[in-house]
C-alpha cells in the first residue's frame, strides 16, 4: 500500500508491517471498536478499517493527523481523526482494539522532542510513552478488549509486559523479528553502548508485538 506522507511524518516500514500482520493474525471478531494511537500516516488506521465496525486515529501532530486524513480519503476509508495526546483526548472512551506503534527509541537528549523525532524518540529508557498506553490501556479497553503494541527490545519488553499484567491483563509477545540498525539508532550507537543499553559492536535490533487481553471470566 502507498502512502502519502507530508515531511516530518513517519514513515512506514519494519515495525509498521510487523504490527500489521500481527494483527491480521490475532483473528480479530469483525465490527469491533478500533483505536490507532500514533497513526502517523494511518497506515495501522487503514489496515483495521477493512472488517472494523469502527476506526479512530490519534495523533499528537497535526502534519500526521493530515497525512492520515489525506490516506484515508484517497482510499475511501470513514476513519474518525483525533488531534492531541492519548493521555488526554482518549480517556472517558472504551475500544475493542487499541493499536499502537508508539515513540520508542531510548534518546540521550533531555529536551522534549520536535518535529519528526517526535514520532520516535521516548526519553532516556524508550519509555515515555509506552508506559502511559500501558497504564491507560485498562481503562481504554472494552470488557473483551485487546492491546497490539510493537516496540523494541532496547525499550524494555519485559517491562511492558510486568506493567500490563500489574494493571490485571494477560500480556504476552507474539511476534518478533530482528533488524538493522537504522540511520537513528545507528548515530546513537556509541551512547547506546557507553549506557550499556547494546552490546559493543551491537548494529541490530529486535522489534516484538505485545498482546493483552481482559482475562475470560
Amino acid at each position: 500500500m502507498m502512502l502519502i506522507r507530508a515531511p516530518g511524518v513517519y514513515r512506514p516500514q519494519a515495525d509498521t508491517r510487523l504490527l500489521v500482520r500481527a494483527y491480521a493474525d490475532a483473528h480479530i471478531p469483525p465490527r469491533r471498536r478500533v483505536v490507532d494511537v500514533c497513526t502517523g500516516t494511518g497506515a495501522l488506521a487503514i489496515a483495521a478499517a477493512r472488517c472494523a465496525g469502527s476506526v479512530t486515529a490519534v495523533d499528537i501532530s497535526r502534519t500526521a493527523l493530515t497525512s492520515a486524513w489525506f490516506n484515508c480519503r484517497r482510499l475511501g476509508i470513514d476513519v474518525e481523526l483525533l488531534h492531541g495526546d492519548f493521555r488526554t483526548v482518549l480517556p472517558g472512551r472504551t475500544f475493542d482494539v487499541v493499536v499502537c506503534n508508539p515513540p520508542y527509541v531510548p534518546c540521550p537528549h533531555r529536551d522534549p522532542p520536535r518535529g519528526a523525532a517526535r514520532s520516535w524518540d521516548a526519553g532516556a529508557d524508550g519509555r515515555s510513552v509506552i508506559d502511559s498506553l500501558c497504564r491507560l490501556a485498562p481503562e481504554l479497553l472494552s470488557d473483551t478488549g485487546t492491546l497490539l503494541m510493537v516496540q523494541s527490545a532496547l525499550s524494555g519488553v519485559d517491562s511492558t509486559l510486568a506493567l500490563l499484567r500489574d494493571a490485571g491483563l494477560k500480556a504476552a509477545t507474539i511476534a518478533r523479528t530482528t533488524i538493522p540498525f537504522g540511520p537513528v539508532l545507528r548515530s546513537r550507537a556509541a551512547w547506546l553502548t557507553r549506557t550499556a543499553r547494546i552490546r559493543p559492536g551491537q548494529r541490530d535490533e529486535e522489534l516484538v508485538v505485545i498482546r493483552a487481553d481482559r482475562p475470560r471470566q
